[in-house]
C-alpha cells in the first residue's frame, strides 16, 4: 500500500491518505520542541511527492508559525495547494487577556479563520476541527456558525477533536435534523497505549460513518521502538504517563517490539498497521521532526498483520473502559439473548432465570 492508495473521509466526498501528514512539530516557536523551516519543507515535500495529499495543522501549533510555513511552501509552489487536503483547529486563545480570542463563539469562529486563512495564504480549508470542547458556548451556536462557513465557501467540511461524546452525538444530531453542515470526522487520541476511545466515541463514529484522526499513534514515541524496559526517557516523552510506563504499559510495548522481530519490521510500523485495522475508516496522523521519521513511519503501510498477531495486540492492550461499557459485552448478550446466538454472538443463560418453563 502507498500513500496515493486513497480513502474515502467518513460519509462525504472528500478522498486522503491513508496517513495524513501532522503538522504540529512544524516551527520552532515557543519551546524549540519542533522543526526548522527548511526541515519542515522538507518532510512536507516528501509526503507530498509521496501521494499524501492530507495536510493537518491548527491555529496555534508554534504560535502560528506551523500555518505559515504550510502557506508559504505552498505560495512557492504553485498549483500543489489544490491538490491538497488542507485542515486546520480554531480553539486555541492566541490573545492573552482577551475571553473572545478564543472558544468556539460565532465571533471567535469566524476571526480564527479569518487569521488561519491569512497565514495559510489560501481562501478556503477542506476541514476544519473544532479543537476542544467549548463548556460556555452551546453548541448549536458552533453548528450554525461552521454551516455558515460552509455557505460561505471558507471551509469545505468539520470534523471535532477532544469533544465528549454526549456533545459530539448532540452536535450531529442537531446538523442532521436542521439540514446543517455535519461532522465527518473525529480526530481523537488513539493508539496500543491509549484505548478508551472504545468507550464511547469509536461506536459513535462507526455507527454514523465518521473517520477517526488519531492523534499520537505512537503515544510520544513509546510506541517507536525507541524506549524500552530500563531505557532512557526524555521528559517531553515521559509527560505522556505519570511517574513513566506501568508495568502492563509495559507489557504492550514489549508485545509490539515481539512483533515487529517477527515480521522484521520496526515498532512503529506495527503499531500504525494495527491501527489501520480497526473498523471502520482510520486515518492516522504522523507527526516528524527529521526527514527520517517521516520515512520509517511510512513503513507502517507495508505491514499487514495476521489475525493472531491482531488478537495478540488486542488482548495485551485491553483498556480497562467507564461504566457503561464494561454492561454492553457478555453480560448484555446473557440477559437479552438468554442462551441463543444473534448474528453470530453467542450467549449464555443468566443464571438464575430460565432454568425451566414455570413462568409466573
Amino acid at each position: 500500500m502507498s500513500l496515493d492508495h486513497y480513502v474515502t473521509l467518513g460519509r462525504s466526498g472528500l478522498r486522503v491518505s491513508p496517513f495524513a501528514l501532522g503538522a504540529m512539530t512544524f516551527g520552532e516557536d515557543p519551546g524549540g520542541a519542533g522543526c526548522g523551516v527548511e526541515e519542515s519543507e522538507k518532510i512536507l515535500a516528501t509526503y507530498l511527492d509521496l501521494g499524501g495529499n492530507f495536510v493537518d495543522t491548527a491555529n496555534f501549533y508554534t504560535n502560528g508559525h506551523s500555518e505559515k510555513i504550510l502557506g508559504d511552501f505552498f505560495a512557492a509552489h504553485p498549483g500543489r495547494r489544490e491538490r491538497v487536503v488542507l485542515a486546520s483547529k480554531f480553539f486555541g486563545n492566541m490573545f492573552p487577556g482577551d475571553p473572545n480570542g478564543g472558544g468556539a463563539g460565532r465571533a471567535s469562529i469566524v476571526a480564527q479563520l479569518d487569521e488561519t486563512l491569512r497565514r495559510l495564504r489560501t481562501d478556503h480549508l477542506d476541514l476544519y476541527w473544532l479543537h476542544n470542547w467549548d463548556r460556555a458556548t452551546p453548541i448549536e451556536e458552533t453548528m450554525r456558525a461552521l454551516d455558515d462557513l460552509v455557505r460561505a465557501g471558507k471551509i469545505r467540511y468539520v470534523g471535532f477533536s477532544n469533544t465528549p461524546a454526549w456533545v459530539t452525538a448532540q452536535a450531529q444530531t442537531t446538523a442532521l435534523l436542521r439540514g446543517w453542515t455535519p461532522l465527518i470526522a473525529l480526530q481523537v487520541e488513539y493508539s496500543l497505549l491509549a484505548r478508551t476511545v472504545e468507550g464511547e466515541l469509536a461506536p459513535f463514529a462507526l455507527d454514523q460513518g465518521l473517520a477517526l484522526v488519531p492523534w499520537s499513534p505512537l503515544k510520544n514515541g513509546f510506541l517507536s521502538g525507541k524506549y524500552r524496559r530500563g531505557s532512557s526517557v526524555p521528559d517531553s516523552a515521559r509527560a505522556a504517563f505519570v511517574g513513566g510506563p506501568s508495568e502492563a504499559e509495559f507489557a504492550v510495548i514489549d508485545t509490539v517490539a515481539a512483533i515487529a522481530e517477527e515480521l522484521g519490521s520496526t515498532s512503529a510500523a506495527v503499531s500504525l498497521a494495527w491501527l489501520r485495522a480497526r473498523r471502520g475508516t482510520v486515518v492516522p496522523i504522523i507527526g516528524a521532526r527529521r526527514l527520517e521519521h517521516l520515512t520509517g513511519n511510512l513503513a507502517g503501510l507495508d505491514v499487514t498483520l495476521t489475525p493472531a498477531q491482531l488478537a495478540r495486540l488486542d488482548e495485551v492492550s485491553a483498556p480497562e473502559l467507564d461504566y457503561p461499557a464494561p454492561m454492553h459485552g457478555a453480560q448484555r448478550a446473557m440477559l437479552q439473548f438468554a442462551g441463543a446466538t444473534v448474528d453470530g454472538e453467542p450467549s449464555t443463560v443468566y443464571p438464575p432465570l430460565l432454568q425451566s418453563d414455570v413462568r409466573y
